[in-house]
């Protein structure tokens, strides 16, 4: 049986080749390989896919930036692409165990049983190649964050505005959909997901069914803000969306479309480094940034509108 790997090919300076290499070695990588390329260097490395997704790889890119940054040398140019991709089912869910996050949360792989007894709201999940297991950083804050968010809302709350019930969420960029999952477990009336990629769409349709929700009340589509404004019914209580920096400071302006004055975000996918760029964005387009949590090397920013 093939395993999927991460072919991670780097184009760079001969005098990066040191540096680069350590950082290979750091970030995991079992296996690599240069050749010359004219005046440059091309390293290749290998790594199991299980073992990084795709926030990280674009981690590992920044690092190599700035390695070179530092001192003194051109950007390197990394490129990945994934190995034997028709065996990724196989290859990685012997090690995908269930896992609690947060205090009312358990993931549980869909070949798995469920559990026979447990008190945490359990999603049922099948990522397929779509980014969101629970095992990322960066999904575990946002799953934390939609707890804490909602879990302080009373289902009884006067007032149907902020009633628990009668929210709707946006999940941008929804990936495996397991945001949008998680929201409706907490009580969430309505999700409407989408992301650019038609796999992270199919993949959020089979977890809806895994997790027997209803159709009327997880809405996935594919797009993003733009395609929001066409399927929502009036602009959405909460949002939430783990991509990527540069990719949130480019669709923040965007939201105002789909938004309200109550409107809550929670924007993830975001290096400790990027915080403040992502931050500045979000209080010049009328958001306030209540908190920051943080683990590892990513953050998750919590947000209102002012």
């Amino acid at each position: 049986m093939a395993n999927t790997w991460w072919e991670l090919k780097i184009l760079c300076e001969p005098d990066l080749e040191d540096s680069i290499f350590w950082r290979l070695e750091t970030f995991g990588c079992r296996g690599t390989a240069i050749e010359s390329k004219g005046n440059s260097s091309l390293l290749k490395a290998y790594l199991p896919s299980f073992q990084a997704q795709l926030l990280d790889l674009s981690a590992l890119s920044l690092w190599l930036r700035q390695d070179a940054l530092c001192i003194g040398l051109p950007s390197p140019l990394l490129h990945w692409n994934l190995i034997d991709e028709e065996d990724w089912s196989s290859s990685w869910k012997q090690y995908w165990q269930p896992q609690d996050i947060g205090d009312r949360f358990l993931i549980n792989p869909a070949w798995l049983p469920l559990p026979a007894s447990s008190e945490r709201l359990v999603i049922r999940l099948d990522p397929g190649v779509a980014f969101g297991t629970g095992n990322h950083a960066t999904t575990q804050l946002c799953l934390e964050s939609l707890e804490m968010r909602l879990s302080a809302i009373p289902d009884s709350f006067i007032g149907t505005e902020n009633k628990k019930d009668s929210l709707v969420i946006a999940d941008i960029g929804c990936g495996s959909g397991i945001l949008s999952v998680g929201a409706i477990l907490l009580g969430a009336k309505k999700v409407y997901a989408v992301d650019n990629d038609p796999l992270a769409v199919k993949s959020t349709l089979s977890n809806r069914t895994l997790n027997d929700i209803n159709s009327e009340r997880l809405i996935p589509a594919l797009g993003s803000v733009d395609v929001l404004t066409k399927i929502i019914d009036q602009p959405v209580d909460g949002i939430v969306c783990n991509i990527l920096a540069d990719v949130i400071i480019e669709l923040i302006p965007e939201m105002a479309a789909i938004i309200k004055p109550s409107t809550w975000g929670i924007f993830s996918g975001i290096l400790l480094e990027q915080s403040k760029a992502v931050a500045d964005v979000l209080e010049q387009n009328g958001w306030v940034v209540a908190t920051l949590w943080k683990r590892k090397e990513w953050c998750c920013l919590n947000a209102r509108r002012s």
